[in-house]
């Protein structure tokens, strides 16, 4: 599954004035799969007397967002600015992976040369200028992290393997790829051989490797009891249904995210590691995937719903595709004068 991102002319020109030194705070939100200016303030006083006034009122408890925000020093190419992440934890699960996992992206649209500093936050306390002085300080002594600095700490080491391009011509999300251990494989095989119908797999966040947890035999009534509540798993399942008079056996996965127990890393890492996990069953285990779902809890895993799913009704009544007719012309022309004794008039 590719995720598709573009940045919007509106946000672009921002973004260049910005780079040319005008402004004091951008912020970026994510809107119907494109990257959108939010608000935007022009300078009124000092980068430390504009900033709460301005920062403040734009942290959303319940939504994330970007904030670019200028300072008044300069280094060679300009104006200074602060990168902020602000992720309440109020805020929907995969929003907040995917502005985990767009965040290099945006930064490196608006171009890392002009990012002085980088914070993260959850709390307005966080990312306040009283934060962002304790923010200076604990980076310039040895002094223990907050658990916020932590976090963003953690968001920069795995950063660097995954990103997602907001060139509108060609979007994807490049995945981490764990390797899958031998049980895991050997599990793959099995289902590919239908020899079961389900397994459960989980990232080792540590060993970064991912793991088989269980294949125990599973019915559909089955499935929500296979959701864990607090941590995030892969699900395989072997879907076996009748489709318009035909039997058929359709492997489903279940990419599952539960709610707020999970932290931002693990979000991260099991959002960039689903697409090349699911190129190597495809590939290697010659494994065809008929539906890949996300969900946050197994309430909604009925028969109704993977049936839905797996064939959707929108598509129940397509007419077939109709063979184009050929182009109009002198070629076309020829062949419907020439007589069916005629070689030629085919190609």
């Amino acid at each position: 599954m590719f995720l598709v991102l573009v940045v919007t002319e509106e946000l672009r020109e921002f973004l260049a004035r910005a780079r040319s030194g005008t402004g004091r705070l951008i912020q970026v939100l994510i809107r119907d799969e494109q990257l959108v200016l939010g608000a935007y303030r022009e300078p009124r006083q000092s980068w430390d007397k504009d900033y709460d006034h301005f920062l403040l009122p734009l942290l959303d408890p319940h939504e994330p967002c970007y904030i670019l925000y200028r300072l008044d020093t300069k280094n060679a190419q300009g104006y200074e600015w602060l990168f902020i992440s602000w992720s309440p934890d109020q805020s929907p699960v995969r929003q907040k992976m995917l502005y985990a996992a767009t965040r290099a992206t945006v930064k490196k649209e608006f171009g890392g040369g002009h990012v002085k500093d980088e914070m993260f936050g959850t709390l307005e306390e966080d990312i306040c200028f009283q934060g962002y002085l304790r923010h200076v300080t604990s980076c310039s002594a040895p002094a223990p992290l907050t658990a916020a600095e932590q976090e963003l700490q953690r968001i920069k080491i795995t950063e660097v393997k995954t990103e997602i391009s907001v060139d509108p011509k060609h979007q994807t999300l490049q995945g981490l790829a764990f390797p899958l251990q031998t049980d895991a494989k050997r599990a793959l095989q099995q289902l590919a051989e239908r020899r079961i119908n389900y397994i459960q797999l989980k990232l080792d966040t540590e060993k970064e490797t991912i793991e088989l947890v269980h294949t125990s035999p599973t019915e559909i009534r089955d499935l929500p009891c296979r959701i864990p509540l607090d941590t995030p798993r892969y699900h395989f399942f072997l879907y076996k249904h009748s489709h318009e008079g035909d039997y058929l056996e359709s492997v489903v996965f279940i990419y599952s995210m539960p709610g707020y127990s999970c932290s931002i890393k693990e979000r991260m890492l099991y959002s960039s590691c689903k697409s090349r996990l699911l190129e190597e069953v495809e590939r290697d285990f010659h494994l065809e995937v008929a539906k890949k779902l996300e969900i946050d809890s197994g309430e909604d895993l009925t028969g109704e719903y993977l049936y839905d799913e797996v064939h959707p009704k929108q598509h129940a009544h397509k007419q077939a595709f109709a063979k184009p007719r050929g182009p109009a012309g002198k070629r076309g022309n020829k062949r419907l004068i020439k007589g069916g004794g005629e070689n030629g008039g085919n190609s």
